[in-house]
C-alpha cells in the first residue's frame, strides 16, 4: 500500500488507469456477443448541427491526434492484463467474474509487440465538413475483429475538442459580419482577439483545460487558459506563440486597495503604456463610471496606452452599452471610414453571461448606437469550454460493414424507426472533397468513380504507431481551418449519390424481409385454448 501511494505521487491519471479497463464495462464482454467474423468496420461521426442548426451543419475535425498519441500508440503490457483480472474477476454483479477478452489481449501483446491490432483512418486536424462526414473509421481482422470497437469510448472523446473548436469557431463568424459591416480594414486583424477563453478554472481537470482551450485556439488567439497556449506552442507550434493575453485585474486586486480609484491609477503605473483591463464592478459599477473613470483620465491618457473596462455582472448588453457610453464621454472617440465611432484608447470586454446567442446581441446593440464592434471585446468560460455535452452535436460510433467466418459479408446500417437522426451509413467509406464546392463527400470505398481520388480520411495508426500520422504544425492546421471555413458551404448534405443508393437498397430490402417474416408468422395456425 505505502509503495502505490507513493507512485500515485508521481504518475498522471491517465497512466494510472491500465488500458484493459479504459473502457465501458459493456465494451469488455463484446467479444462474446459478435457473430464468428474475420473482418469488421465501424466509423464515428456527428449525426446533427451544432445545437440543431438549421441554417449551417459545419463542424471543425480537432483533436483525434491528442487520443492516437495518448492512448492508441502507447504499447499494452502483460501487467495492464494482469491489473485487468484483478479488476474484472470481481466486476459483475454480486462481485462474480466479468468477461473480458483476456486471451486475445495476451495474444496480441505477444505477436504485435504490445500494439493493440486495429487500423484507424482519421480527416486530418482542423479540416471542416459537414455532418455525417466520418470523423474517423476503424478496421480490424482476424481474431481481432472482435476487438474492433473496444477503443470507441476514448475515441469518442474527441465530441468535446470538435465541438469546442465548432463553437469558437461559429462565434468567429457572427463577430466577423459585424467586423464586415463597422470595422475598418487596417483594424480587421484585431477580430483574432474578439473572444478570449477565460474557461480554465471551469474545468474539470487539466487535461479537459489543454483539450478545450486549444480548440479555441484554432479560431483566436485571445485566452487565459495558459495551459493549453502553452501546449499548443511548444507540444504542437515548434515553440512559435499561439496564444495570448493582457494585464488585468481580479475583484481581490480592487477590493484590496483603499479604494478603485487607488487601484486603477496603480495600474496605470505599472501597465499604462500598453493595454491593460480593470474590473469595475467591485462596488458600484456605475458610480465608477460616472466618477472615478473620469479622475483617471489625464494619467491614462499621459501613460499613452489601451484601457479596457470589465463589468461582471448585471445584464451583459446594458453593462456593455453602460461601459461604451462613459469611455467615450471620458475618452472621446473617432469616427471611422465606415462611420461607426472608434473609443480613443478604451473598449470593453464583456466575459460575465457570454454564449454563442447573446454575442449577437450585444454587437448589434452597440452598433445601433454607432459603435464599431472594434469597441467590445467577449470573454467566455462556462460558455465555451463546459456548456456542450456529447449531446451538442450528437456523436456516435457504428458498424459499418462486417465479413463473417463463413466468407459472407454484408453491409451494416442501424435504422431506427422511431429516431430518424440515428440512421448510420453502410459499409467501408472514402471521404472525398467535391471539386465544385470543396466539401468533403463521402462514398463507398469501393466506388469506381472516386477510385484516383484522394482519401481525407488518412491512415494515422495501423497496428502499430504511424511515423508522422499527425506531421503539421498548428500554424498549419489553423489555416486549414480558416480556409476551408471560408471555402465550404454553410448548409450541405456530404451523403453522395452512390452511398445514397446504397442505403436505399439496404432499408428496401429491410423492409422486404421483414414483411416476409410478418408474413410468414400471420399465415402460421394460431394455437387456441379449449
Amino acid at each position: 500500500t505505502t509503495n502505490m501511494n507513493a507512485s500515485r505521487e508521481y504518475t498522471p491519471l491517465h497512466l494510472l488507469i491500465p488500458l484493459s479497463v479504459a473502457t465501458d464495462s459493456y465494451k469488455a464482454g463484446h467479444f462474446t456477443m459478435y457473430p464468428e467474423a474475420t473482418a469488421a468496420v465501424a466509423y464515428g461521426e456527428f449525426r446533427k448541427p451544432f445545437e440543431g442548426c438549421k441554417q449551417d451543419n459545419r463542424f471543425v475535425a480537432y483533436g483525434m491526434r491528442y487520443l492516437v498519441e495518448t492512448f492508441l500508440n502507447r504499447r499494452w503490457t502483460k501487467e495492464d492484463v494482469e491489473k485487468a483480472d484483478l479488476f474484472y474477476k470481481t466486476h459483475n454483479v454480486q462481485g462474480t467474474p466479468y468477461p473480458y477478452p483476456k486471451d486475445l489481449f495476451l495474444k496480441f501483446i505477444n505477436e504485435n509487440d504490445g500494439y493493440f491490432p486495429i487500423k484507424v483512418q482519421a480527416l486530418p486536424e482542423g479540416t471542416v465538413a459537414h455532418i455525417h462526414v466520418p470523423i474517423y473509421q476503424l478496421s480490424a481482422s482476424g481474431e481481432y475483429t472482435l476487438l474492433l470497437t473496444f477503443f470507441e469510448t476514448l475515441l469518442t472523446h474527441v465530441w468535446y475538442p470538435v465541438t469546442v473548436a465548432t463553437l469558437s469557431r461559429r462565434s468567429k463568424a457572427l463577430i466577423a459580419k459585424a467586423f464586415d459591416k463597422s470595422v475598418d480594414d487596417e483594424a480587421r486583424f484585431l477580430l483574432n482577439s474578439k473572444l478570449h477563453d477565460f474557461g480554465f478554472r471551469g474545468c474539470t481537470s487539466l487535461e479537459q483545460s489543454v483539450l478545450g482551450g486549444v480548440a479555441h485556439l484554432l479560431n483566436f488567439n485571445g485566452t487565459d487558459t495558459m495551459s493549453a497556449a502553452y501546449y499548443a506552442q511548444f507540444e504542437l507550434n515548434g515553440g512559435k506563440p499561439v496564444g495570448e493575453s493582457i494585464p488585468a485585474t481580479e475583484h481581490s486586486v480592487m477590493t484590496s486597495w483603499p479604494s478603485e480609484r487607488a487601484a486603477i491609477e496603480n495600474m496605470i503605473r505599472q501597465h499604462g503604456k500598453g493595454v491593460f483591463a480593470c474590473v469595475l464592478d467591485s462596488y458600484d459599477y456605475t458610480n465608477c463610471l460616472d466618477n472615478i473613470i473620469p479622475t483617471i483620465k489625464e494619467a491614462k491618457e499621459k501613460a499613452g496606452g489601451h484601457m479596457v473596462f470589465r463589468p461582471d455582472s448585471g445584464d451583459p448588453v446594458d453593462a456593455v452599452m453602460e461601459g461604451l457610453r462613459a469611455a467615450e464621454k471620458t475618452f472621446g472617440s473617432d469616427l471611422n471610414n465606415k462611420g461607426y465611432k472608434v473609443i480613443r484608447g478604451a473598449s470593453v470586454i464583456q466575459g460575465d453571461g457570454i454564449n454563442y446567442h447573446n454575442i449577437v446581441t450585444i454587437l448589434d446593440t452597440a452598433m445601433a448606437a454607432g459603435y464599431s464592434a472594434q469597441c467590445v471585446t467577449f470573454g467566455m468560460g462556462g460558455g465555451l469550454l463546459q456548456k456542450v455535452n456529447r449531446d451538442t452535436m450528437s456523436f456516435a460510433t457504428k458498424l459499418s460493414f462486417i465479413r463473417y467466418a463463413d466468407g459472407s459479408q454484408r453491409d451494416v446500417m442501424k435504422y431506427p424507426k422511431t429516431d430518424s437522426e440515428k440512421v448510420s451509413l453502410p459499409g467501408t467509406l472514402k471521404v472525398v472533397r467535391c471539386k465544385k464546392t470543396g466539401a468533403p463527400v463521402i462514398y463507398p470505398a469501393e466506388c469506381e468513380a472516386v477510385a484516383s481520388e484522394e482519401d481525407l480520411l488518412r491512415v494515422v495508426y495501423d497496428h502499430k504507431p504511424v511515423p508522422d500520422a499527425f506531421k503539421e504544425s498548428f500554424d498549419e492546421v489553423r489555416k486549414r481551418v480558416e480556409d476551408d471555413w471560408a471555402a465550404l458551404p454553410a448548409q450541405f448534405d456530404p451523403i453522395s449519390a452512390p452511398l445514397r443508393a446504397k442505403m436505399d437498397a439496404w432499408v428496401d430490402a429491410m423492409k422486404a424481409r421483414f414483411a416476409a417474416a410478418t408474413s410468414a408468422t400471420a399465415s402460421e395456425p394460431q394455437k387456441t385454448h379449449d
